[in-house]
């Protein structure tokens, strides 16, 4: 008590000091203006997370596991538990899986995915998840936008229709964000077929700053004709380091080269950030 008495006013000093740290804190993490989109890096699967400039974030697809929680924790201040949207581009695994995770710890307000029941244990779990918190859960289907206050708006592409009984990359989530004068193509594992239904459904107006590579950079996508009409001044690569699958192929990295596109990629420089102010791209990390 003697103790107490004798040092309460250093203690309550101390307690001021880290009060002024805790709300310089989050100052500082709420003051960033533009909108930032951050390729993270989870080993062999996708998870892009993107602020907006009004501060909406969303998260589209979160690798295999939990290190997505890892990888969040990089780039959302330790008090923000909280998420606006989850995008789910497809059911596979390195997609979905740490999506379960996130839903466990973060609030999240909505949920957009193409709705194609794969049957597993991970898109049951998924399900469940949703019902028990009480997500709202929307099907994706081309022509619908989810705009991030007045400056930013994702336009959903594909998939068009009915998607049960598909091929599930058949089915994939693929959506273009747009703010200001710049763009990001985000196309989880989409392939030939269906880029070549966009370059036709879009009438070729698919050009974006950054795209998304489709499949890890597998030769299942990425074709010449579709690589023109984005003409993409930056690729996102999301592969896992010296993954089973030999991804990214030689022949579509050397397609990106002659298309002269900056190839970025996670195994190579871990998590990619990109930034815009609606004018110009910025490449942080």
């Amino acid at each position: 008590m003697d103790f107490l008495r004798k040092n309460l006013k250093y203690l309550f000093v101390g307690f001021l000091f880290v009060c002024a740290v805790f709300v310089w804190y989050a100052v500082v993490w709420e003051s960033r203006s533009g909108l930032e989109a951050d390729f993270l890096d989870v080993g062999q699967g996708d998870a892009i997370f993107i602020q907006a400039e009004d501060g909406s974030q969303v998260l589209i697809d979160g690798g295999e596991n939990k290190n997505i929680l890892n990888r969040l924790s990089e780039v959302m201040p330790f008090y923000d538990r909280s998420i606006d949207v989850l995008i789910l581009s497809h059911a596979h695994k390195d997609h979905l899986g740490g999506l379960l995770e996130v839903l466990k710890r973060y609030e999240v307000g909505l949920v957009m995915e193409p709705c194609l029941d794969t049957g597993t244990a991970e898109y049951r779990e998924w399900l469940r998840l949703l019902q028990d918190k009480k997500i709202e859960r929307v099907c994706a289907e081309r022509g619908q936008r989810i705009c991030l206050g007045e400056s930013s708006c994702f336009s959903i592409l594909l998939p068009k229709g009915q998607v049960e009984g598909r091929n599930i990359h058949d089915a994939v989530l693929v959506a273009r964000l747009d703010y200001g004068k710049n763009s990001f193509l985000f196309t989880g594992d989409m392939e030939k077929n269906q880029e070549t239904y966009l370059i036709y459904a879009e009438g070729g107006n698919l050009a974006s700053d950054v795209l998304k590579v489709g499949h890890h950079g597998s030769d299942t996508s990425t074709s010449e004709s579709f690589l023109g009409y984005v003409s993409p001044e930056y690729a996102v690569i999301s592969a896992g380091k010296d993954n089973k699958f030999g991804h990214p192929r030689a022949e579509v990295l050397d397609r990106l080269v002659r298309f002269g596109v900056s190839v970025l990629r996670t195994d190579e420089r871990g998590t990619i950030k990109i930034r815009s102010d609606g004018e110009f791209i910025t490449v942080v990390q």
